[in-house]
């Protein structure tokens, strides 16, 4: 059978790996076709595995057809994969909870999706990372947080929501908001935010914290530029040069970046979606002086199919050194993307092995 310049190359062994261990989370990623028996398949394929020497690697369908393949009858990779399946049906799930005035039962949204209970709960927390309740309260408190920008008044705003009664939100509030109702409407107006802009070996770092406790650490070459970050984060909060006590903390925290090893006890007014702070809290366990990849923290988080979900976890994490994303790495070792430069990372990284030799 004649080949052309469709396939990818055989020589990557990265492909091969995944078809010999049926990896699902390489269906869609490419396509190998078996020249002895003229047909191609989705890399999780449960059919004997054939001989590397008789494998093409393709990047789509299109192109194993084009070459004259047909489509396996076991893996039936011309059809929606069952991971794509259930991706596509757990996607309708999340928009009839997103369209419910209030957050639908467990037997409701499983009935929806015509799944036993057990089923669609491991379903949908292996497809979106969190629960089905944890996605609705996150959605519910997106939904207030924009309501409490526009709505005439609070209440408008915590029934506009979602929320039964007024006296149930007011006890969430602090975790939701990480203020009072009504500052968050105002931009945080009123709210006081300290901080102070230290210097380190990595350049310029910057400490925010409200009463709660340190709401940012950020690290930059340009104190200005810091700044203005977090004045964008609350662009009518009261921010507050820090007196000296406040500088003592700003000097901790520089102490532990040249020191990631040390023991840094700082409270933290940590605010995010459910699915982040799930993250997050995984990354606090990382020890100092070891790396996990983005694979290993999806695995560890009971969610190994949403690696790319977690990476943007990483990336949106705002308090550096102390919510170590620093420690997750690529597959291969490698460093990825770091919001505060990749050299800082490779830095960090360095000075903890050091320590931990």
């Amino acid at each position: 059978m004649e080949q052309t310049a469709h396939h990818l190359p055989s020589a990557d062994e990265a492909y091969w790996a995944a078809v010999v261990s049926r990896d699902p989370s390489a269906d869609g990623r490419f396509y190998y076709a078996v020249r002895t028996t003229g047909v191609y398949c989705r890399p999780s394929c449960p059919s004997r595995t054939a001989r590397r020497e008789h494998v093409t690697f393709y990047a789509s369908r299109a192109d194993a057809e084009r070459d004259g393949f047909r489509p396996c009858k076991r893996c039936r990779p011309d059809q929606p994969s069952l991971t794509e399946q259930y991706a596509a049906k757990m996607a309708e799930i999340c928009r009839l909870i997103d369209a419910a005035d209030d957050i639908p039962d467990l037997d409701t949204l499983a009935q929806a999706a015509q799944m036993s209970r057990y089923h669609f709960h491991r379903v949908f927390k292996a497809v979106v990372g969190v629960t089905p309740r944890a996605y609705a309260l996150a959605r519910r408190n997106q939904r207030l947080r924009s309501a409490l920008a526009e709505a005439d008044s609070v209440t408008t705003a915590i029934y506009d929501a979602g929320y039964s009664s007024s006296g149930r939100f007011y006890a969430a509030a602090p975790q939701v908001l990480g203020m009072r109702p009504g500052e968050f409407r105002a931009g945080g107006a009123n709210a006081r935010i300290r901080f102070a802009v230290g210097q380190c070996s990595l350049g310029a770092v910057l400490v925010a914290a409200t009463d709660r406790g340190v709401c940012a650490i950020l690290l930059g070459d340009d104190p200005d530029a810091l700044l203005r970050e977090l004045q964008d984060s609350f662009p009518r909060a009261e921010l507050i040069g820090g007196d000296a006590e406040f500088e003592r903390l700003v000097a901790q925290v520089v102490g532990f970046v040249e020191r990631p090893t040390a023991h840094l006890d700082l409270p933290l007014d940590i605010r995010g979606t459910a699915f982040q702070q799930r993250v997050w809290q995984a990354l606090r366990q990382i020890p100092a002086g070891t790396t996990v990849s983005y694979a290993e923290l999806a695995a560890r988080l009971g969610i190994p199919k949403s690696v790319r979900a977690v990476a943007r976890a990483c990336a949106t994490n705002t308090i550096a050194v102390a919510i170590p994303c620093h420690r997750v790495v690529r597959s291969d070792g490698g460093l990825s993307g770091y919001r505060w430069g990749i050299e800082r990372k490779r830095a960090l990284l360095e000075r903890e092995a050091e320590e931990s030799a």
